[in-house]
């Protein structure tokens, strides 16, 4: 090949890789912009004066209650993906679960949990049901 043939050729091969490496990069961008409507999910957390994971207190001892209990829930294996991602905020001492977990029984194995480590004067349960059909 005449080098400015073979210098045409690669350039067509480059523009040709481009534009296939495009082709599937635009319908897999598009695909992943969109953000996911999650506005029912945190309702309960809208209301003024109730408790957030923000408000987790930074001093030593109630970091460490809120680290203790999640480390208990996170170990039950029998637990659902939705009890494995609730709220624990300790506050003074006291300890707000909140959250959707799949059952009552969910519910009532993740307070005793808490109850176990914090106390059951200082455990506050607002864990709602969700069942899967939601």
């Amino acid at each position: 090949m005449k080098r400015s043939t073979h210098e045409a050729f690669l350039r067509k091969l480059q523009n040709a890789v481009v534009l296939a490496g495009l082709s599937m990069l635009i319908p897999c961008s598009s695909a992943f912009a969109q953000a996911p409507d999650n506005s029912k999910t945190n309702q309960q957390d809208r209301d003024k004066g109730s408790a957030t994971a923000d408000q987790q207190a930074e001093n030593q001892v109630d970091r460490d209650l809120a680290r203790k209990i999640r480390k208990s829930i996170m170990d039950d294996k029998s637990l659902s993906g939705y009890a494995h991602n609730v709220k624990v905020i300790a506050r003074g001492g006291t300890v707000m679960l909140k959250g959707p977990v799949r059952s009552e029984e969910e519910k009532t194995a993740i307070e005793a949990k808490a109850v176990e480590i914090a106390g059951a004067t200082n455990v506050k349960n607002e864990l709602t049901v969700k069942p899967k059909s939601e």
